[in-house]
């Protein structure tokens, strides 16, 4: 059930963002009013979610950073974005927490794992350096540090299996949308709805992949087993 009550308002804000962006006057007041309404409560709910699962209350903790930083992105201006930033970073240092409790170590030759670590890491130093010129200069080293942290959660999330991976890997897509408005570079049509959706399904991927790898691990089936219920 609360499932469903995170996806019919992350439902609602994404055609709300359609909405605001294709229409004008009253239709795009409305719209505009039920995305600004909806965006704080998506994380909550998906919270709420984990914690009936009986899922980690730092997984809750995870998603409640993210609703931190919607709320002051959604504020707007430079010190709210700084925030914003600083507030979900909080929460990519709780996913890492979160896989190196449930997760399980990176399998393979090694050879492989550091190709994978190496094509992150390639990703992270080809867009802070694309990015950089036109990132304005205040906000360059910050962005730079971000990006870093993101992209170790990013990485950290293979240890989750392939949903917190892919969670991961949408998490990157989204906030890289976001950085290339800041840049001015040239944009999608509708990018607040691209963003959005990117990043909704990301935590929900997160989340799902948490949960599951928690679910998988010893402790984790011994407390979902009928005779300790």
């Amino acid at each position: 059930m609360l499932l469903l009550a995170f996806a019919a308002p992350a439902a609602v804000h994404l055609a709300g963002l359609l909405v605001a962006t294709a229409a004008d006057g009253g239709v795009a007041a409305f719209a505009d009013t039920a995305v600004h309404l909806t965006k704080p409560a998506l994380m909550p709910l998906l919270a709420g979610h984990v914690l009936a699962r009986g899922g980690p209350p730092l997984l809750a903790g995870a998603l409640l950073f993210g609703c931190g930083g919607d709320t002051f992105l959604q504020i707007g201006g430079d010190t709210a974005f700084l925030l914003g930033m600083g507030s979900f970073a909080a929460g990519h240092l709780c996913y890492l927490v979160l896989f190196a409790r449930h997760g399980a170590p990176i399998t393979g030759r090694r050879s492989r794992t550091a190709a994978v670590a190496g094509a992150y890491a390639a990703v992270l130093a080809g867009t802070v350096a694309l990015l950089w010129p036109d990132l304005p200069p205040e906000l360059r080293i910050p962005v730079a540090g971000y990006s870093l942290l993101l992209t170790t959660m990013a990485f950290g999330a293979l240890r989750a299996g392939p949903r917190a991976a892919l969670g991961g890997l949408l998490f990157l897509l989204s906030d890289t949308l976001i950085a290339s408005g800041l840049a001015h570079w040239p944009q999608l049509p509708a990018p607040q709805f691209w963003i959005m959706l990117t990043y909704a399904a990301a935590q929900f991927a997160l989340a799902e992949g948490v949960l599951r790898a928690a679910a998988d691990r010893p402790e984790g089936r011994a407390a979902n087993h009928p005779a300790l219920q």
